[in-house]
């Protein structure tokens, strides 16, 4: 798989280890002083290290990488590869990898935060073939990488046939069905497309 990973240019690297604190992937780790990447495997290709290194030594590179493999026991990061042992496991959509992969025919639902308090029953009993996927439009503000991280899990995945995006009511809410609507158009493919808004009071 050709995709994107970090690179660190271990002459201007000074050791200082902010780009280690700044990984959520963990795969940066100090050796012998110099910063390096120990699982290009499990590094998400967003880059967001590179703002933390004062000496501008990392940067991203586009190479073949062979996808990260789900372990027996199945405790590999749920991020790269869903769970088939707990398939209506949610993920929050700021831990998934961009070139997470999904099972065959796989509808993904997007759901804001809020919705499982709402309306827990939404979620007790999913289809074998859902993987959900959460997030908050309001208090996450990631817009921009949530936009560019869902086109290309739309555009490299052809087995999501259907994507459900489950909103709150409130007016903040509606921006996650836009930013859904959006990666749609931005990944070229035809899928689609069903919403369900969940209303404050409805389960009591």
């Amino acid at each position: 798989m050709k995709r994107k990973v970090i690179q660190i240019d271990q002459e201007k690297c000074n050791g200082c280890g902010k780009c280690v604190t700044a990984c959520v992937e963990g795969v940066i780790q100090l050796v012998n002083g110099k910063a390096q990447l120990v699982n290009e495997n499990h590094c998400d290709g967003l880059g967001a290290c590179i703002g933390e290194c004062p000496q501008g030594a990392i940067r991203l590179i586009e190479k073949e990488v062979a996808p990260p493999k789900e372990k027996e026991d199945n405790l590999s990061c749920p991020a790269f590869a869903f769970s088939q042992k707990k398939p209506d496991w949610p993920l929050q959509l700021a831990l998934v990898a961009p070139f997470v992969s999904f099972p065959q025919k796989t509808k993904l639902r997007i759901a804001a935060d809020c919705c499982a308090f709402e309306n827990p029953m939404l979620f007790v009993q999913n289809e074998p073939t859902t993987r959900t996927v959460i997030a908050c439009p309001k208090l996450d503000q990631r817009g921009e990488e949530y936009l560019e991280k869902l086109k290309h899990i739309l555009h490299n995945n052809p087995q999501i046939e259907e994507v459900e995006v489950v909103y709150m009511e409130v007016p903040c809410c509606r921006g996650l069905l836009y930013l859904v609507q959006e990666a749609l158009n931005a990944s070229g493919r035809e899928i689609r497309l069903t919403t369900k808004m969940v209303r404050i009071g409805e389960n009591n």
